[in-house]
């Protein structure tokens, strides 16, 4: 069962990593980390995923003790991305810049 706050400014949603998170480092060697996370409700099908970032510590911490299928507790910013194509068109998704990744060292 998942859970997920919304406001204007802040997401709060627990899930599950649907792969294991993507370690890199910037061109300045700062530490960034993309995941993404399910969150299933029970009133829906189909879980709602959601593409989360991270960065510095949090970062590599992440990319160390998480592995798909683990539980995590995130709150962080939604942003609106896009990028340009190969074939000229715009496209745009949702990621949520975390503050906060929370999630326990006992994981299955």
């Amino acid at each position: 069962m998942g859970v997920c706050v919304k406001n204007e400014k802040t997401e709060l949603f627990m899930g599950r990593l649907g792969k294991n998170p993507q370690l890199k480092y910037t061109q300045t060697q700062k530490p960034v980390c993309h995941f993404s996370v399910a969150v299933n409700k029970d009133d829906e099908e189909r879980p709602t995923w959601h593409k989360v970032v991270v960065w510095g510590k949090q970062a590599e911490l992440a990319s160390q003790y998480l592995k798909k299928g683990c539980e995590v507790l995130v709150r962080g910013r939604k942003e609106l991305k896009s990028f340009k194509t190969k074939e000229g068109l715009m496209k745009s998704y949702e990621e949520v810049n975390a503050g906060l990744v929370g999630f326990t060292f006992n994981q299955k």
